[in-house]
């Protein structure tokens, strides 16, 4: 199942499904309705038996786009897509149970996909019948399909790390061991070095960053930057929230925090490296004096892939590194003064509660802001720090309505500071 199945990782998710026709199938996919015609051709493509949307009004546009698409395959066969059609749900996406050579057919144009719309509709595809769960939902509105998923059993391959971020204890506490995957590349790059040792054995967690486009500014020199020269990411293809929060730092701040949360190592012992060439993806260092590191190109189809299989590895899923020419990898330092969101993500994580949940809204509501020329590049870091210390993370046990509820308050104050 593809929770987000029309952004960079879902589509990513669907190339890689389609390379391993043997070993992947997909059953459904969601997404928010902004794009019915490439849901509809996803869908097809894939043979999804199920369609969401968020949106209720895309329904429409939706249905008249999958007739369509099936028509104009109907008059040109060579159109279809192959994907595999004979896996059965209890074994989807499961690299562990290896499925036969399937007969490889043309993806289906006869039957059109069940369509499941509203709100409520990506959570309920992330609960249907499926082995494994993408969930690649972009900020806070993911949480609750991570938890439906979670509470179905199904194995959760986390592309959406905001919901663990801001669901903290709620999100671990339903899942079971080596039930959430992630998907984050330095993540999955920390999972596979983490093999290399007993967990006693580890001494620090070593996250590796760009640095972005404006890797080697000073702080004052980031007053004029525009939305296109921060979204202009110097080795990655992402969306524009992720790709201004790798700019800011944030998504490597809120790296921290996932990591903490996913592999139960202390914050002070999560480090921050800038490695501008992103090919070593992340390190673990040893109480021995050894460092693991995982290296290869920067295409997401590794760690979703990955994800997909794990623990096993989908053969061909992106091209290796290429060791026979001259290649130079540096690493530098964070400039915490220029670029303090690292700083303040450990602040929100070591207060605990709701406090991840309005660092994470503040930001994404500063992001917006910042994208339609509301606020310099700048104030987003320094809003969300202004929230954050106002924010009032009240102690009790962590509920997904007090997740929600810091997360639209912290948006609000966020939107009150940008206006």
């Amino acid at each position: 199942m593809i929770l987000g199945s029309t952004g960079s990782i879902g589509t990513q998710a669907l190339d890689v499904a389609r390379r391993a026709p043997d070993r992947l199938e997909v059953v459904g996919l969601a997404a928010g309705g902004g794009d019915p015609a490439l849901l509809a051709r996803q869908a097809l493509d894939c043979g999804a038996r199920v369609v969401g949307v968020a949106d209720p009004g895309a329904v429409p546009d939706l249905r008249l786009a999958l007739r369509a698409e099936a028509a104009s395959r109907r008059a040109s066969p060579s159109r279809a897509v192959s994907f595999s059609r004979t896996a059965s749900p209890s074994r989807m996406a499961s690299a562990s149970h290896v499925m036969p050579p399937s007969r490889t057919a043309s993806a289906r144009t006869d039957v059109l996909p069940e369509i499941v719309a509203g709100p409520q509709a990506v959570t309920e595809l992330a609960a249907m019948p499926c082995h494994t769960v993408l969930n690649a939902i972009a900020g806070a509105a993911g949480l609750p399909a991570t938890l439906a998923a979670l509470r179905a059993g199904h194995v959760l391959a986390l592309a959406n790390k905001e919901s663990l971020i801001i669901g903290g204890d709620l999100v671990t506490g339903a899942a079971q061991p080596g039930q959430i995957v992630p998907v984050d590349s330095e993540h999955s790059a920390l999972a596979q070095c983490l093999r290399g040792g007993a967990e006693h054995e580890v001494e620090r967690l070593i996250l590796t960053a760009s640095g972005g486009p404006f890797r080697g500014r000073r702080r004052e020199e980031l007053a004029h930057v525009t939305p296109d020269q921060a979204l202009a990411h110097p080795t990655w293809s992402m969306g524009p929230l992720v790709t201004v929060n790798s700019a800011t730092l944030v998504n490597k701040g809120l790296e921290v925090i996932e990591a903490h949360l996913l592999f139960g190592v202390p914050l002070d012992r999560i480090a921050v490296v800038v490695h501008p060439q992103s090919i070593v993806h992340s390190m673990v260092e040893y109480r021995d004096g050894s460092t693991i590191a995982q290296a290869g190109p920067p295409d997401m189809r590794l760690p979703i892939a990955l994800a997909l299989g794990w623990p096993h590895r989908i053969p061909d899923a992106a091209p290796p590194l290429d060791w026979s020419t001259a290649a130079r990898w540096e690493f530098f330092p964070l400039d915490a003064e220029a670029f303090p969101a690292v700083r303040l993500a450990k602040q929100a994580a070591a207060a605990g509660g709701t406090a991840p949940a309005a660092f994470n809204g503040a930001n994404e509501q500063c992001v917006a802001a910042f994208l339609v020329g509301q606020i310099p590049f700048p104030a987003i870091v320094d809003t969300v720090e202004r929230v954050l210390a106002e924010h009032d993370s009240a102690p009790g046990e962590l509920t997904v309505d007090a997740v929600l509820d810091a997360d639209h308050r912290a948006r609000v104050r966020a939107r009150e500071l940008t206006a």
